[in-house]
């Protein structure tokens, strides 16, 4: 319970909403559809989703509404489960932009408390300054109480080109201001008149209530929020995620917050702030924010460097990456990809990234690991008529009861304990040990013990694809009824 009394306000508490539905493929090849940058460690041990559900832990907030995609909803339980958080999972049956997901989290919360106030956060923002953040909120408490939808402003420090900005009119209450006007993305000299004028950059970042979003949102678009609301009466419970009936939802409009409530609401406000903040949109930004050498680089991994200056290496993997009489460069070498780019241009990566999608370059959406609800799989070799994966099954996981058509099986354990089961036998694999699964075996593998198990995986067949599983039980709800 967050008391601000000594603020003239009655005792409240915030219910943090957490959006998680962005790609962001100017980060490539770190951030790829399969793996977005709201779920890859940026700037610290802890992933960009982690670094945003650490900012609303402590007694100021309720526990978080995460909005996500199926296709996420295990990588969120999983960087949950590692920071000990208990949150609601709400799962888009498909993406509709930031205001369908805003109106179902503003839903799902007013069956539950009527005076819900929300303060919407993107997954993939940098904020370092946890008080500041938290005085933002308290600063915008009482306005967002009264029925203002507020906007986080940020006092822009250079005219930036990839922001909407927010002009401030006449003050509410504190530091609190109606929004005169809202602008979309300017070109570079028309954001310099904006700052000289005063005008903050747009943080996509909110504090209001849960029912004054939604009767704003339905003045304007009641069909949407009329099928956002039923999909979310008709949601249903799987494993412990809450899923949004498909046929309402996808009749919701899909579009920001901003275009379908803030730019047209008479109810917007901004409260200014004073925190550094960064959307982190690209590798140029990332350089900008992090610490770097004297000769002005930033490198991550195992990187030797001659008359090389101002630039950004990442290498992973474990693969070293030289670079030689180069600079203002970004060279991110991953295990499957390596890109090279200038780093003024780096906001032209998703670009390539849609060339390479239209090829069908399976690198541009994929990573090599794909993660499951029982751990992870990773491809170490591809051929005609074989394949070797590094499997790893966290303490607890358990992988479906399945068998396959096409290929035969064998694993090594190379890391921890496992439990095996291939047809009528089950044995406990240790270290060193290995197993046989052939063509339509029925089988099963899992992890009893109290570390990571590891294993080498090596498939043999005429057919090797992850299609060929045939289901037989599954604790992950992943079997769909016949």
């Amino acid at each position: 319970m967050l008391d601000v009394n000594e603020r003239g306000l009655r005792s409240m508490t915030i219910h943090p909403v957490i959006l998680c539905g962005g790609k962001g493929s100017r980060l490539w090849p770190l951030s790829r559809q399969s793996m977005p940058k709201q779920f890859i460690p940026l700037w610290s041990d802890k992933t960009c989703f982690q670094e945003t559900v650490t900012r609303v832990r402590d007694s100021a907030f309720a526990d978080p509404v995460i909005v996500t995609s199926h296709d996420y909803r295990f990588i969120v339980g999983q960087q949950l489960s590692e920071l000990g958080v208990s949150a609601t999972i709400l799962l888009e049956p498909e993406g509709r932009n930031s205001g369908p997901a805003i109106a179902a989290a503003a839903a799902w919360l007013l069956e539950r408390d009527p005076d819900s106030v929300m303060a919407v956060l993107a997954a993939d923002h940098r904020i370092d300054d946890h008080d500041g953040f938290r005085q933002a909120i308290f600063a915008a408490a009482g306005a967002a109480e009264s029925g203002s939808l507020v906007v986080f402003g940020i006092k822009p420090d250079a005219p930036a080109t990839g922001y909407g900005y927010v002009k401030p009119g006449d003050p509410i209450d504190g530091t609190v201001c109606h929004v005169e006007s809202f602008v979309e993305k300017p070109d570079r000299k028309t954001a310099s008149d904006y700052i000289q004028k005063g005008y903050l950059w747009n943080s996509g970042n909110f504090l209001l209530r849960a029912d004054t979003v939604l009767d704003e949102y339905r003045a304007s678009d009641p069909q949407t929020v009329a099928a956002v609301e039923e999909a979310v009466r008709l949601a249903e419970n799987d494993l412990d995620f809450t899923v949004l009936q498909s046929d309402p939802y996808c009749r919701a409009k899909p579009q920001s917050i901003d275009y379908a409530v803030m730019e047209k609401t008479r109810a917007a406000a901004v409260v200014p702030v004073s925190y550094a903040w960064s959307d982190v949109g690209n590798w140029q930004t990332l350089w900008e924010l992090s610490d770097k050498s004297e000769a002005g680089n930033l490198t991550r991994g195992p990187v030797d460097l001659i008359d090389t200056h101002n630039s950004y290496i990442d290498s992973h993997a474990d693969r070293l990456t030289a670079v030689l009489g180069l600079d203002d460069i970004v060279v991110i070498n991953t295990q499957d990809a390596v890109l090279v780019a200038d780093r003024s241009r780096a906001n032209e990566v998703g670009d390539m990234v849609k060339l390479m999608a239209a090829s069908g370059r399976e690198q541009a959406l994929n990573h090599r690991r794909f993660d499951r609800p029982w751990g992870w799989y990773e491809t170490l070799d591809l051929a005609d008529r074989y394949q070797v994966k590094r499997v790893v099954v966290y303490p607890g996981g358990r992988l479906s009861l399945q068998k396959h058509f096409h290929r035969s099986e064998h694993w090594v354990v190379v890391r921890g304990s496992a439990i095996a089961t291939v047809d009528d036998t089950v044995k406990l694999l240790r270290e060193g040990e290995s197993i046989y699964i052939p063509l339509g075996g029925i089988h099963r593998l899992e992890n009893q013990g109290k570390i990571d198990l590891e294993i080498i995986e090596v498939q043999t067949g005429s057919y090797l694809g992850e299609d060929d599983i045939v289901r037989l039980d599954d604790v992950y709800g992943r079997i769909k009824p016949s």
